[in-house]
């Protein structure tokens, strides 16, 4: 059970760093700046954040398979692949939490910025500074996104014993055999991860310790 635990959070880990690689600057970019195509862009975004986990299986598995384009990687059935279904899955939630953190900023401290020369990238981490717990709730939505997956991640990993199988996938398995006493008890496992998760946020939230 230890080694299913461990691979989960290697996984899942793995995908929310590189979701939040990508997410993190996608939202500041789209919380700053306007341009014309921003409406097309946010509809890409909003439809992602809403994304059936089959879809994005489906699209990881086309892209590996043996006639796809990076098949030639031999990455399907690997942790490798099921990394790259959680990271597409957690990218446009970390993105768009952001962009609605940044956009929250007050405008004064992004026109300030400017006049004081800053270039735009500078004011991106500006903002990002602005808006620091709002990133934090992106990149945890994101890993909660991410270790709660388990269709796509069924059909890129193929739950493979000692190898690909998850918490998410050994659930469903032990409950199909009837072994209700483990699937629980990576049930609780799973609620366990996510509650210290929380937790970590609420204790870097800013004010939260107060004095009496």
């Amino acid at each position: 059970m230890s080694e299913i635990v461990i691979r989960t959070l290697q996984v899942s880990l793995s995908a929310v760093l590189l979701a939040s690689a990508f997410g993190i600057p996608l939202g500041t970019f789209l919380g700053m700046r306007e341009f014309p195509a921003k409406r097309l862009v946010l509809t890409v975004l909003y439809t992602g954040m809403g994304l059936p986990p089959v879809v994005v299986g489906l699209l990881v598995y086309l892209l590996l398979s043996r006639r796809g384009p990076l098949g030639w990687l031999h990455l399907l059935f690997t942790p490798t692949a099921m990394v790259m279904a959680e990271m597409l899955l957690a990218i446009p939630l970390v993105a768009g939490v952001t962009m609605t953190a940044v956009s929250a900023v007050d405008r004064a401290i992004r026109e300030a910025a400017l006049m004081d020369g800053a270039s735009w990238r500078q004011v991106g981490f500006i903002l990002i500074r602005e808006a620091q717990f709002g990133v934090i709730v992106s990149i945890v939505a994101g890993f909660g996104r991410a270790i709660s997956e388990v269709g796509a991640v069924l059909m890129v990993g193929g739950d493979i014993e000692g190898y690909t199988r998850v918490m998410t996938t050994a659930i469903v398995l032990e409950t199909r055999k009837g072994n209700f006493e483990l699937a629980i008890t990576l049930g609780v496992l799973l609620l366990g991860l996510s509650f210290v998760v929380n937790l970590t946020l609420q204790l870097l939230q800013p004010g939260i310790h107060s004095t009496t």
